[in-house]
């Protein structure tokens, strides 16, 4: 598990944008992926960034939780700036804009 690592993340989808392909879907925190990290999915590791309160382009922070699909291959890692950190709950709600389509929890190590 990916669990304490320092990880930057490109992000694809700041804070304030809709995703591309569903525009009904608003993103109220910073979300991308991390360069040559393959997720199960067969692209890039995802990443919702927490904690970050503007839109960025790139962070760089601490992999604080996993949220793992049962009801899907692809997991999500949750980073927050380093030093900052957030209960399961508190993740669960953050998140819950794209993870209330699927069966998920959050794993924190």
């Amino acid at each position: 598990m990916p669990f304490g690592r320092i990880v930057t993340v490109t992000v694809d989808r700041p804070l304030g944008s809709f995703h591309p392909e569903h525009p009904d879907m608003y993103y109220p925190v910073n979300y991308g992926y991390v360069k040559g990290i393959m997720a199960p999915d067969g692209e890039e590791q995802d990443v919702y960034i927490l904690g970050v309160d503007q839109p960025v382009e790139s962070f760089t922070g601490r992999v604080i939780a996993v949220i793992r699909r049962s009801d899907d291959v692809e997991e999500k890692w949750v980073v927050c700036p380093d030093g900052m950190s957030f209960t399961r709950e508190e993740i669960a709600e953050m998140v819950e804009f794209q993870e209330r389509w699927f069966i998920s929890e959050v794993i924190m190590g």
